[in-house]
Parts: C-alpha cells; sequence; structure tokens
C-alpha cells in the first residue's frame, strides 16, 4: 500500500497535470483551423463517445430518474454555450492570453450568481474582489496595441474581451449550477449527460445550418501533415482528439482523482494556475508576448492577484 504522502504527492501531480491540459485546451482552440460551431460540435460528440464506451456510465446512467438527467442536459447547453463563447473569443481576439485573462472574471460573475441561485447571501468580499478582476480587464483592454489594418476585418480584441467576459458568466452559471445538483448523480454520470446534450444541440445546429460546401468533418492528408504546418487544418484530426479525450476525459478522471487526496481549497488555489499555464503556453508557442506590454502583464497580475486572495480568505473563515 502507498504511503499518505506518496499518494498525496500523486494527487497533486495529477491535479496539476489536469490544470495544465485545461490551459493548453486554449492552444489547441487556436491551432484548430475550425470556427467555433464546429469545434465545440466535435469536442462534446467526441467525448461523449468515450465516455458511453465505459461500462459504469451505462449503469450510471440507468439509476437516475428522468427529472435528473432533464437537469444536467439543460446544464450541458450551459457548458456548450461557455465554450461557444470561449472559442469564439480565441477567434475573435486571435489571441489565447487575451481570452484566457478575461476568464479570469468568472469569480466577479460568480460572486453575484451563485447567492443569487443558491439562495444564499451576498459577500460584500467577494463582489469587492470580482470589481478588483475587472479592473484587471480594464487594463488588459487598454494595454492591447493598435489591430493591424490587414487583419481588422477578422480580428477585433474588443469582441474577444466581451464574448471572453461573456463565457466567464457561463462559466460561473454552470459551475454554480452543478454544485446545487452535484449531490443527485454520480460525477461520471453528469459529466457524460452534459455532453451529449451539448453534442445533440449542436448536431441539430449543424443539421440546419446551410453547408456552403463546408467540410464539417476533418480530413487526413499526408502530404499537408508531413509538412508540419500545424495550423493548416490538415492536423484538425489530431488536435480534436487531443481536445476531446486527452484535455476532457483525461482530465475529469486527473481532477476527480486528485479531489479525493487534496483539501477543496488546495484544488481550488491550483485550477486557478490554469490561465497562467496557458498565458505562457501562448507565449511558447505562438509568441503571443511580442504583441502585449507590462500593462497587460499588470492587469492579468491584478486578476490572478486577486483570485487568490479570495482563495486564501475563502479558506480561513472554514
Amino acid at each position: 500500500m502507498p504511503s499518505s504522502k506518496n499518494q498525496r504527492t500523486n494527487a497533486f501531480i495529477a491535479l496539476h497535470s489536469a490544470v495544465f491540459l485545461w490551459g493548453f485546451t486554449a492552444i489547441l482552440g487556436k491551432l484548430i483551423s475550425y470556427g467555433s460551431l464546429y469545434l465545440v460540435w466535435h469536442r462534446m460528440a467526441l467525448t461523449a463517445a468515450v465516455y458511453m464506451l465505459i461500462p459504469r456510465v451505462w449503469k450510471q446512467l440507468k439509476s437516475l430518474s428522468p427529472k435528473t438527467m432533464l437537469q444536467f442536459a439543460g446544464i450541458g447547453l450551459i457548458v456548450c454555450a461557455h465554450w461557444l463563447t470561449f472559442y469564439g473569443s480565441i477567434k475573435l481576439g486571435n489571441s489565447v492570453s487575451i481570452t484566457l485573462a478575461c476568464l479570469g472574471s468568472a469569480s466577479f460573475f460568480a460572486a453575484i450568481i451563485e447567492p443569487t441561485l443558491l439562495k444564499k447571501p451576498y459577500s460584500s468580499r467577494d463582489i469587492l474582489m470580482g470589481l478588483i478582476v475587472m479592473l484587471g480587464i480594464v487594463l488588459i483592454y487598454v494595454s492591447l496595441p493598435p489591430q493591424p489594418a490587414a487583419q481588422q476585418g477578422d480580428v477585433s480584441y474588443g469582441y474577444a474581451i466581451i464574448t471572453g467576459l461573456f463565457s466567464a458568466a457561463l462559466a460561473a452559471t454552470f459551475t454554480t449550477l452543478n454544485k446545487k445538483h452535484i449531490h443527485t448523480a454520480p460525477t461520471l454520470a453528469i459529466s457524460t449527460l452534459e455532453m451529449i446534450s451539448g453534442a445533440l444541440f449542436l448536431s441539430l445546429v449543424v443539421l440546419l445550418m446551410p453547408n456552403n460546401g463546408y467540410q464539417p468533418f476533418p480530413t487526413v492528408n499526408l502530404d499537408a501533415l508531413t509538412a508540419l504546418n500545424l495550423r493548416s487544418g490538415a492536423w484538425d484530426f489530431v488536435w480534436i482528439g487531443l481536445l476531446a479525450v486527452v484535455c476532457t476525459n483525461l482530465t475529469f478522471y486527473l481532477g476527480t482523482y486528485a479531489l479525493q487526496q487534496l483539501s477543496a481549497f488546495t484544488a481550488n488555489l491550483t485550477v486557478n494556475l490554469e490561465p497562467i499555464y496557458g498565458i505562457v503556453l501562448g507565449a511558447l508557442i505562438f509568441h503571443e508576448n511580442k504583441d502585449l506590454n507590462l500593462w497587460f502583464y499588470l492587469g492579468t497580475g491584478v486578476i490572478l492577484s486577486a483570485i487568490f486572495t479570495q482563495a486564501y480568505l475563502s479558506a480561513r473563515e472554514k
């Protein structure tokens, strides 16, 4: 039997691996040539398909009432909308860093949405920390360089920030709803239902949309693959597979394993590292740091400081 210390070490490694992979989803969103609609459709459909290969999932789903299944199917549509706006923000701004920084505002929205939905008293401290986060967002916006004239038709930093903020609000909403209903179903069944409902909804949208010659499924082009142009579209089937199986299915297992060994405070504090991992990866892979100045990093620092301070103060109250 492994010692308790070894179990905690393994749990830390699992949790940091999961958080790193969550940050990497933004990188994959920029690498994949599809727009956010087809990107999220593929992610949710493939993730759901993998879940359905697990025998335990079927047993768990059969034990749920229709009401419970509908509840989580509805939450799955909010998860779907969150991912659509998340990847939409990346595509609009052509930037991983901007989107991940905006995602930090989820704490501000959670300070309002969670007490409203869970019928709890509002926390003036949480709202204050959320407003500090919004100050960081403002610093990021004013730090952004002028858009090159050649890109103005395709890239919009302003719309990217607005969409990123909307994505953060949706993230706070589905997280709160999951928290409210988490006791009614096993976590694996919850994740499966949410992926299935999102995939079915987007399938309907795709069927109703005019095709206009658009290829909805990735194709394998060996010549393009060997050219190693990672953003050419030829690699889409690889990136989509990583996004679904590694960054969604695997991270669910890693996160669940870690939570069995670590405190909620440790887990929440570590999860806040996601934008840091993503921004660093964006700098290393896409050299986004060349377009970002000191004010961007000051704004990001303000956001992260508020998030970590909020987590620390919340832990002291318990």
